[in-house]
């Protein structure tokens, strides 16, 4: 089938304003969205920016707005997003960050907030021979929020991330709750005085953007809840 492919375009160096520009593209239902994007920067227009590296929806890199959804674009399928008559196929930016050039924006802002969660194991007792041991009933309670690969789809899929720049974000948040829970750590109290506070956890409305973007299906706001309950069980373990 032939497809047409639109995608909203930005060169800094020229233009004042994002536009639109569309091409015709040949597709199979089975490739994937990032196979349309290819096509056209190797056959047609190699000017075209994105970002991509396993296409095997493991990096996240390749983290857009398709027909208006936020997706990995080597996840997708073609299938999924026309129908054997052959439609139009629109790739735009994720919202709410700046572009840099066409499909690229600026993740330094999204990456400020993911560290300052500190998403990584803090424990300053003495190393074991070995690992340090975890059930898989223990594991069992984080497992799902470690299969985030941090594309970004959730956080700018958020309205509350539209609406406040300062906002940490679904993505930051879940890392939160991976190591917050995480049995073999012992800095809960260091993240909850971040995340606890009114440009973090109390300024999700469950609305379940989250859920909906995320690639890998995680229940980001269940999660989410979790984390707003262990923050409120410890304030309230403090003021006692």
């Amino acid at each position: 089938m032939d497809l047409t492919v639109k995608i909203k375009r930005y060169n800094p160096e020229k233009d004042d304003a994002p536009h639109w520009e569309s091409y015709e593209v040949p597709a199979d239902p089975l490739d994937s969205a990032l196979a349309l994007l290819l096509h056209v920067k190797w056959h047609i227009d190699g000017t075209l920016s994105l970002r991509k590296s396993c296409a095997h929806g493991i990096c996240g890199s390749d983290a857009m707005q398709i027909n208006g959804e936020n997706k990995l674009a080597c996840s997708v399928l073609v299938k999924d997003l026309v129908d054997d008559s052959g439609e139009t196929v629109t790739f735009a930016p994720l919202p709410s960050a700046p572009v840099i050039k066409d499909l690229v924006i600026d993740q330094s802002r999204f990456f400020e907030k993911y560290r300052s969660v500190k998403p990584w194991l803090i424990n300053d007792t003495p190393e074991p021979e070995r690992e340090r041991a975890q059930s898989p009933e223990e594991h069992e309670i984080i497992e799902d929020a470690t299969k985030c690969i941090m594309c970004g789809a959730c956080t700018h899929a958020c309205p509350s991330t539209w609406a406040d720049p300062d906002y940490l974000g679904p993505a930051a948040m879940l890392k939160a709750y991976r190591y917050t829970f995480d049995t073999r750590d012992d800095g809960t109290e260091d993240r909850l005085e971040i995340v606890d506070s009114p440009d973090g956890l109390w300024k999700c409305y469950t609305i379940f953007n989250c859920n909906q973007a995320c690639p890998k299906e995680i229940d980001i706001t269940r999660w989410l809840s979790a984390l707003k309950r262990r923050a409120v069980t410890a304030s309230a373990s403090t003021a006692a």
